[in-house]
């Protein structure tokens, strides 16, 4: 069946169409969520609510984009959403400390040590990659979804400025500083 049928369907209120929608896209939203989350719990209720929001906004559907892309770009801000209806952690941190200092000159005050241990060999560690997660959960919201938008979502500008409703220039901005914050944390907890 095309889309466009499809589509039909679901504004008749289809109940086999709604399957159908859900069945051909569950596992993709899912994925998202999951990565967005690192909760499985949080993943499906926002994979709920995404379908939910779908299924009440399909008349509003236009067509720009294929079913499954909206889709996609709903599950991700039902991702969002949960995250930022989470209780405010103790854990979260400033990314103003974590910035490089800079003299009056404009070289950096410290100099970032060199690691010893290459980034290929940090990412293969599961127990690093978890504690990247951790790090990246501490950041204020503004920047961990920044970073999970580009970096883990791997959405180009364009499409995080337009999700998160900031500017370009913004979404440019917060990725450079939770980068560099999360530097200075990785160089914090692998300094040993």
């Amino acid at each position: 069946m095309d889309e466009s049928a499809l589509i039909s369907r679901l504004r008749a209120g289809d109940d086999a169409a709604f399957a159908q929608l859900v069945d051909a896209n569950i596992g993709r939203m899912l994925a998202v969520a999951r990565r967005m989350l690192g909760n499985e719990e949080d993943a499906n209720d926002a994979v709920q609510d995404a379908f939910m929001s779908a299924f009440k906004a399909i008349d509003r559907f236009e067509g720009n984009a294929q079913l499954g892309t909206w889709l996609h770009r709903i599950a991700v801000n039902a991702s969002l959403m949960k995250l930022r209806s989470r209780k405010r952690r103790k854990n979260e941190i400033s990314v103003e400390a974590l910035l490089p200092a800079f003299k009056n000159d404009g070289h950096m005050a410290v100099m970032p040590e060199a690691w010893t241990v290459t980034s290929d060999e940090l990412a293969v560690q599961s127990e690093t990659k978890s504690r990247i997660r951790d790090l990246i959960e501490s950041l204020p919201a503004d920047y961990r979804d920044v970073v999970l938008l580009r970096d883990i979502e791997e959405l180009d500008t364009k499409q995080t400025s337009q999700i998160l409703d900031v500017s370009e220039s913004a979404v440019k901005t917060r990725l450079h500083r939770a980068r560099q914050a999360l530097k200075a944390l990785l160089e914090q907890e692998f300094a040993e």
